[in-house]
């Protein structure tokens, strides 16, 4: 009888657990597709600031066999979040560090990579200055010209004019905008139109960091001044600008231009080590050297230098620039 009650007893248990497993099971599997549908979506900072923010390099791959490289690791509103460039296209875009399967690699491992080449140092020349001027990418592949705009740190309003000259060549017309960490401070109105004419697809806009604070000092020469200004911390002038891109709904590029277009060797090989693509330029139009097919043209449209942009605009006019407009990363 005992033996009776206890089969009795135990087959209760088991039905319960039972009906209880059935109850769950089907709870688990919204929720399993609710997270998988998040990996598709756009990476939003909300206005927070990332924390825990390091360099990494990283291969990755996610359940759709699509391959990035990770450059950055940090934790963006409460979520583990990576910064990443594609190895073939040179764009970038943060992902969800939970939807990617990453393993450390190596700049030897992806040696043969469009961005490892992109990267790559140059091969020793005795006769290189101590101080490098438009060192880096100033020259593109191809037809047509990439347009480029600095913003350095200025109390001016932003040349909107120019930007709206750019986007009067048709929908999504590229342009490549250096900006620094104090302009990004000091112009929040104008950081907001700049996201809408991106927002509305008027504009392409590839955000390339220009250090954070931009130092010059007119009265010094190039090797004590901009970012070769006794105790900058590089890795801060690199760091702190890409936080505040994405605090502000922007993804940092692949590229980085230096103030003044003024480095030396060590500044070069820090950038290498950050997974960053100097970019000079070959066509300043306010210094006189005119585009031609491939030139990288650089303006500032920060309110500091009218006379290169109006030369833009006449050049423009005349049908003297060559065309097309053409993205920034496909310029190496």
């Amino acid at each position: 009888m005992r033996a009776k009650l206890a089969l009795a007893k135990l087959f209760l248990a088991i039905s319960a657990i039972a009906a209880l497993v059935a109850t769950k099971a089907p709870l688990a599997q919204p929720a399993d597709h609710a997270a998988d549908a998040t990996c598709a979506e756009p990476v939003k900072a909300g206005g927070a600031r990332p924390r825990d923010y390091h360099a990494i390099l990283q291969s990755c791959v996610n359940d759709a066999g699509a391959r990035k490289l990770a450059t950055r690791r940090m934790a963006l509103g409460g979520e583990a979040t990576l910064l990443t460039v594609d190895p073939a296209s040179l764009a970038t875009s943060l992902e969800r560090a939970r939807c990617w399967r990453c393993a450390d690699t190596s700049d030897a491992a992806e040696a043969d990579t469009r961005f490892m080449r992109a990267l790559r140092k140059p091969e020793p020349d005795p006769a290189t200055p101590k101080v490098l001027e438009n060192a880096g990418l100033s020259h593109g592949k191809g037809d047509g010209v990439f347009v480029t705009g600095d913003l350095c740190p200025s109390r001016r309003p932003l040349d909107r004019d120019f930007l709206e000259l750019l986007a009067s060549q048709g929908p999504g017309t590229p342009v490549a905008l250096a900006i620094s960490g104090l302009w990004m401070v000091r112009h929040a109105d104008d950081l907001d139109w700049l996201k809408q004419q991106a927002a509305s697809g008027a504009l392409s806009i590839a955000w390339v960091n220009h250090s954070y604070h931009h130092p010059y000092v007119k009265s010094r020469p190039d090797a004590q001044t901009y970012l070769l200004t006794p105790g900058v911390n590089m890795d801060a002038e690199i760091f702190d600008t890409e936080k505040l891109m994405i605090a502000n709904g922007l993804t940092p590029s692949a590229f980085f231009r230096f103030p003044g277009r003024v480095s030396d060797a060590a500044l070069m090989e820090k950038l290498r080590e950050n997974h960053l693509v100097a970019l000079g330029a070959d066509s300043w139009l306010a210094l006189g050297p005119r585009p031609r097919p491939g030139s990288i043209v650089l303006v500032h449209p920060n309110g500091n230098e009218e006379a290169g942009l109006r030369i833009f605009a006449r050049l423009t006019r005349q049908g003297k620039m060559p065309r097309p407009f053409r993205s920034i990363v496909e310029a190496p």
